[in-house]
């Protein structure tokens, strides 16, 4: 079997912040990639400023480098299972991956995650155990605990014979000692170990073409592109092709344009062989899992299996009384066509209509992915509402079954009783708790997603800030009976139109926390803080006080007023109720209820009361 021995094709998985996108960026650097005098930015590959400000990866992204005779294509994955389709389709691409471990967190929910989809697709990992140099690193311990992973996940024999490299991806360094003081100035050991020990692709270029896709991208120049690998033959530019669409049918059609990649560019190609990645265009109607054959040799390779969405919200056209005030797009079908816009590229999201012209079912893999979704459409300028999110109940063998995740938590010890009493609470079942002999204590539970919903604020007051909570979608299992989760505090509403004032506020301060500033423009219906009772209460933050002519005693006296709780995206979503909505604009975020009038209000209450009695 001929091999091409001057290609790798390798995909970087890891749990969040574990220094992936970072390592990328030095592997670039160290490879002579860039000019002298080329500015590039940190964190090159993520190029989203979504991604720049989180510190997080959420697209997939590909780049290339040359290391002596070898030319590497690098993917870089997300971390973060709410992207989990992104990673799944990856590892279709390539034929090895690199697994990067920090050096003080060990192994973490999405590392096991991430590493799952790579060992079902038997590829073979080079491990690497990442920020050596940090206070407090264990790369011995890591690589142990890396071991007991692999094992409990069934890596086959081969898989667990992997090499492993130390390195500090910020400095540049790497080594394949663990002691940090013998970290070689350079990343030559890691470089060395990819062309080593990465299988090299099968040089099949003679035979008939297959391409299939696995990322899709968007340009306003050329349309849709197709992002994919060439796993047999060769594809040339003004090539007549069939395309084998998911639904059975196909489809033909010339390919315009093929791109290879370089560094961070797409640089234009004439011809592309087996084992190249590359992106094709040309083809309106593409989508992921399909394959791209000759006309003449129609055969499809297997479809990419993508994990359905588990999550779901309601997203409506803006109806508060400050609706089209802050927003560019605020019409059904605008918004309707920023959702279609986004299914062209993210194949985890479903965006189903109702029996309202003006709302949607969107559903996605988590509540990240939906709100970055919703703060990328308010930095576009869309104005909408959402609902609160909700799990999707299947029914599996008849069984109604719901989406369960697997949730790490590692928090000081003195917090450990109450963590786990919140998160039996929320019907979890607890699989281990480690304690680390440095005062910090691993628990490990399996928690229906539900019960996750809002849980992250109650979890960082429990704790004082100093717990740490990663979760992954597991799997689904019988539903839970009775309430999992959910908000126990009512609300404080406001009942009329008007701004806040600082007399207004300070009547109503004792009676629970507020959300907004003196100053706000507030409306009826619009919640504005959280009552210390389990009940709502409208209350008149817009109140002003009353001027007279007498001279009072204590005038003189300023009182001094608690912060009010400025919520982000995130939070404000997940403090929702079903009876709320979250308002989104440009310019701000306000939590209402659905029914602005009080009267009308207690009118569904009671009507909702006796239908449950019926």
């Amino acid at each position: 079997m001929k091999l091409r021995n001057d290609l790798r094709n390798i995909a970087i998985i890891a749990h969040v912040d574990h220094g992936k996108t970072t390592l990328v960026d030095q592997l670039l650097h160290q490879a002579g990639t860039f000019r002298v005098n080329e500015q590039i930015a940190e964190r090159a590959m993520d190029s989203n400023d979504l991604e720049r400000e989180r510190g997080i990866t959420i697209l997939a992204k590909n780049t290339a480098i040359n290391y002596k005779d070898t030319r590497i294509n690098i993917l870089d994955t997300p971390g973060h299972a709410d992207f989990g389709g992104e990673v799944e389709r990856i590892m279709k691409m390539v034929d090895g991956v690199l697994l990067v471990v920090d050096a003080y967190e060990g192994c973490m929910p999405q590392t096991r995650f991430v590493l799952k989809k790579a060992l079902e697709q038997n590829l073979n990992p080079i491990v690497v155990v990442n920020k050596i140099d940090r206070d407090f690193a264990r790369p011995e311990e890591v690589v142990d605990e890396v071991i007991d992973l692999f094992i409990e996940l069934d890596a086959n024999e081969e898989q667990l014979e992997f090499p492993v490299i130390f390195a500090s991806a910020i400095n540049g360094t790497a080594s394949t000692d663990p002691n940090p003081a013998n970290q070689e100035e350079n990343m030559e050991s890691l470089f060395e170990a990819i062309v080593k020990h990465i299988p090299a692709p099968v040089d099949n270029r003679d035979e008939q073409l297959q391409f299939q896709v696995a990322l899709l991208d968007y340009n306003d120049y050329v349309g849709r592109i197709g992002i994919g690998r060439v796993f047999r033959g060769t594809m040339k530019v003004g090539q007549q092709v069939s395309l084998m669409k998911l639904d059975g049918s196909v489809k033909n059609f010339r390919v315009s344009k093929i791109f290879g990649f370089q560094g961070l560019k797409r640089v234009e190609i004439e011809e592309a062989h087996a084992g190249d990645l590359i992106a094709v265009s040309g083809m309106e109607d593409i989508n992921v899992g399909e394959t791209v054959c000759p006309v003449d040799h129609q055969d499809a390779l297997p479809v990419l299996r993508i994990d359905e969405p588990t999550l779901q919200m309601t997203f409506l056209v803006n109806n508060s009384p400050f609706a089209g005030r802050e927003g560019k797009f605020v019409t059904s079908r605008k918004i309707e066509e920023r959702l279609m816009q986004q299914l062209q590229t993210d194949v985890s999201l479903r965006v189903d209509p109702t029996d309202s012209p003006d709302a949607w079912v969107v559903s996605g893999r988590g509540e990240l992915h939906l709100s970055i979704l919703i703060e990328n459409m308010r930095r576009e300028g869309y104005e909408l509402q959402v609902s609160k999110p909700e799990v999707i109940v299947k029914e599996i063998n008849g069984v109604r079954s719901e989406p369960v995740e697997r949730v790490q938590i590692d928090v000081p010890e003195e917090y450990t009783g109450a963590v786990m009493e919140s998160v039996g609470a929320r019907k979890g079942e607890m699989l281990d708790m480690i304690n680390n002999g440095n005062g910090q204590v691993r628990l490990i539970f399996h928690v229906p997603s539900r019960g996750l919903i809002g849980y992250s604020t109650e979890f960082l007051s429990l704790t004082r800030g100093y717990g740490i909570i990663n979760h992954t979608f597991d799997n689904y299992a019988p539903m839970q009976s009775g309430q999992v989760g959910g908000r126990r505090q009512g609300v404080l509403i406001s009942m009329e139109n008007g701004k806040s004032t600082s007399y207004g506020i300070q009547g109503v301060e004792d009676r629970g926390v507020i959300f907004v500033e003196p100053g706000t423009e507030v409306y009826q219906g619009m919640i504005v803080g959280e009552h210390n009772r389990e009940n709502d209460l409208v209350v008149n933050i817009c109140k002003m006080k009353q001027q007279t002519n007498i001279r009072s005693a204590t005038k003189e006296q300023t009182t001094g007023m608690k912060k009010p709780r400025i919520m982000s995206l995130e939070e404000s979503l997940e403090y929702l109720n079903e009876d709320e909505y979250c308002e989104i604009t440009p310019e701000s975020i306000r939590l209402r209820k659905k029914i602005l009038d009080k009267n009308e209000r207690e009118k569904a209450a009671k009507k909702k009361k006796l239908a449950g009695l019926s």
